[in-house]
């Protein structure tokens, strides 16, 4: 079984193709490099003792994804590759909608070209904006976004199940997933941001590390227990192993729906100075904080009910917020070399 993974030295992307290593699977992982390096491409190799054909490339580009198809047997896709920050993305809304939707318009053509009919799409629980109710489930309404990086997931979402609609014996798992954080635990991949970060695991890695003076909470008047805001946190080797169970049940079954969507979290949410008490716990360092306004595209609060993954995928989300946090200091540790 060959997997194309886009996106795949990102943060996620590698995480997950150590698992599909772990699962007998081989991987052609091909990514721009926008916010990614190249090295972790050799880390994954090293984890896995095995040699990933690594291309660098954008997706967006017909030619370069239908050479890439066409000099390479796939047989199933997973698509991470996107712009992901959710405040940027209220900076620079033409160029998510311009990357993100693009890049999936793209990947569906080249696929349908080459008779690929399996697909794994990296969603988010953005797509919920802020719920009536918690936890959501996959039933809970899509709410008008809050930020263009969520409309995208939200239009990607409907092109894919549009494209399935059209073309019968196409089918694909939308795994909507919450916040990842976290690392591999040998601390040799893990989160790097570019520039200053613009999610609270890194954030908080580097400020430790003495690269950032400061962490920035934005805001503390949210009606939450402490008053920031609440996340549903997951290890990222957890959500990594949900994709391999994902493309899994696409292979080994026939679904009965052309598309399947479940929900990746842990089922529990935790705010965001709880997770800051989460790292001085497991590491024993304290972190220095300090309390801004509100950011804009942030909504209160929003945790998982995870239950139909688990029940269809066989899938449970198994770390804890404190072995997210300690794996993610060791990978901070290791890149800045201060182990």
């Amino acid at each position: 079984m060959k997997v194309l993974v886009t996106g795949g030295t990102g943060f996620i992307g590698s995480h997950t193709i150590v698992e599909l290593y772990a699962a007998g699977m081989d991987v052609v992982n091909v990514d721009n490099l926008s916010n990614s390096e190249a090295f972790i491409n050799d880390r994954v190799n090293a984890i896995t003792g095995k040699h990933s054909t690594f291309i660098n490339a954008d997706i967006t580009n017909e030619d370069n994804l239908r050479n890439i198809f066409r000099n390479h047997s796939i047989d199933a896709v997973i698509h991470f590759a996107a712009f992901k920050s959710v405040n940027e993305s209220v900076e620079k809304p033409l160029e998510y909608y311009k990357n993100n939707i693009g890049a999936t318009i793209t990947l569906l053509k080249i696929m349908d070209e080459f008779k690929v009919t399996q697909l794994v799409f990296s969603s988010s629980c953005t797509v919920y904006g802020q719920p009536d109710e918690l936890p959501v489930t996959e039933d809970s309404p899509i709410k008008e976004a809050a930020t263009p990086y969520g409309y995208t997931k939200q239009v990607c979402e409907q092109i894919i199940m549009d494209f399935a609609h059209a073309n019968a014996g196409f089918y694909s798992v939308i795994l909507r997933y919450f916040n990842p954080v976290g690392a591999h635990n040998s601390g040799t991949i893990g989160e790097l941001p570019r520039g200053v970060p613009n999610n609270l695991g890194p954030y908080i890695t580097q400020t430790a590390a003495g690269i950032r003076e400061v962490l920035k909470i934005f805001g503390n008047d949210y009606d939450t227990p402490d008053g920031t805001c609440v996340r549903d946190f997951i290890h990222v080797c957890d959500l990594a192993k949900a994709h391999v169970a994902a493309l899994q049940k696409l292979i080994k079954e026939k679904p009965t729906q052309s598309v399947l969507v479940y929900n990746v979290g842990t089922g529990k949410g935790n705010t965001v100075l709880e997770v800051v008490k989460a790292f001085e716990k497991a590491t024993g360092i304290s972190v220095n904080y300090t309390i801004t306004g509100r950011r804009e595209g942030d909504i209160e609060k929003i945790w998982a009910n995870a239950a139909k993954a688990e029940k269809e995928l066989h899938w449970k989300a198994e770390r804890s917020l404190e072995e997210a946090m300690l794996h993610a200091w060791l990978w901070e540790k290791n890149y800045r070399n201060i182990l």
